[in-house]
């Protein structure tokens, strides 16, 4: 399924059913009068946080969602049937704008988490509700009112507790894949990864964390240059990040310092998480030039960055546990008998 995190629908809630104008005429009945009932209300139009959904794509091919009108009112004071409401079923992280993109309607964090976005219409009165000692036989009736219409945008955030960020092409699905089930798209070139992936990390039967592959950011990603800017927003969610540097490069600690003022620059706050920083891809240099490059990056990074490849499974187990201790998942996997100390497989 194509991941969609963007999408702008129009709603509109079920107008009121009218009100009816009836008269009670039967046989062998002394007094009749007006009997008319009143009409239904309109039906909502709701959104609702559902299981199982990881993309907006519904929304793009199905952008009108109208609730059903009430039903009118009858004789024998009968009132008319609610409309039927409308749903739209949201993945997890779904945050919903009015049309300028800026005001947050809701934000959708938790499975079944409901949020109605327009009321239906009332129904109109039917003529008994006209009826007083001075005007016993009243001939008029309300119509429904109407329903509410507008345009939202709908902008999903995955929730995951870790991130994997870097400049394209640093490792970051070659990392899932070794540490997950996933199977993201893996190839020689930059910008292979055009949509953000999640994979499930398994260190024991109450260790387990959602681990996010974001796609490279560039020089710019946060003003909108490259892919970036649109996936930013999903970094907001993680708890912990995983700074993937590719060690082959010319520069390790110019691209440690572009994706800092890149998260800076989207939201101060994203540079105040914990951050883990790996030097990625050591298998395809020799020692001498992994130190080298160690070296480089140890200039901009204050902490100890880690050496790390995708590959041959270096100190992957190691960065994992790093990100367990960030979550406080720590206590819980060497409760489990899992330890840095122990073996370990995805």
């Amino acid at each position: 399924m194509k991941f969609l995190d963007q999408a702008k629908v129009y709603i509109k809630s079920g107008g009121g059913g009218a009100g009816c104008v009836s008269f009670r005429r039967e046989k062998y009945v002394e007094y009749g009068g007006p009997d008319g009932g009143d009409g239904g209300r309109g039906g909502d139009v709701w959104a609702e946080a559902v299981d199982g959904l990881n993309t907006l794509i519904d929304y793009r091919y199905q952008q009108h969602h109208k609730a059903k009108r009430g039903g009118h009112g009858m004789g024998k004071q009968r009132t008319g049937a609610k409309g039927d409401d409308v749903i739209l079923k949201l993945p997890v992280g779904t945050q919903i704008f009015e049309e300028d993109q800026e005001t947050m309607v809701a934000d959708l964090t938790e499975i079944g988490q409901r949020v109605q976005l327009a009321s239906g219409g009332n129904g109109g009165w039917g003529n008994l509700r006209f009826k007083s000692s001075t005007n016993q036989a009243p001939r008029r009736a309300n119509a429904g009112e109407e329903g509410e219409e507008r345009w939202l945008w709908l902008r999903l955030k995955l929730i995951a507790d870790a991130g994997l960020v870097g400049l394209p092409n640093a490792g970051k699905s070659t990392f899932l894949s070794a540490v997950t089930a996933a199977t993201p798209k893996i190839a020689d070139y930059p910008f292979t990864t055009l949509d953000p992936g999640l994979g499930v990390v398994d260190l024991g039967p109450n260790t387990r964390f959602v681990l996010a592959d974001i796609p490279g950011l560039i020089e710019g990603a946060a003003e909108g240059a490259g892919l970036g800017h649109r996936f930013l927003g999903h970094v907001e969610r993680c708890k912990v990040l995983l700074h993937l540097i590719d060690c082959t490069q010319d520069d390790p600690a110019g691209a440690y310092r572009t994706i800092r003022k890149e998260l800076e620059d989207y939201s101060p706050e994203l540079t105040e998480r914990p951050e883990i920083v790996g030097l990625n891809k050591i298998d395809a240099l020799n020692p001498e030039l992994v130190a080298d490059q160690l070296k480089q990056l140890k200039k901009v990074y204050k902490g100890k960055p880690m050496l790390i490849s995708g590959v041959t499974g270096e100190g992957v187990r190691e960065a994992l546990f790093a990100i367990v201790k960030h979550l406080g998942l720590q206590a819980e996997a060497e409760a489990d008998g899992v330890s840095e100390d122990g073996t370990w497989a995805p």
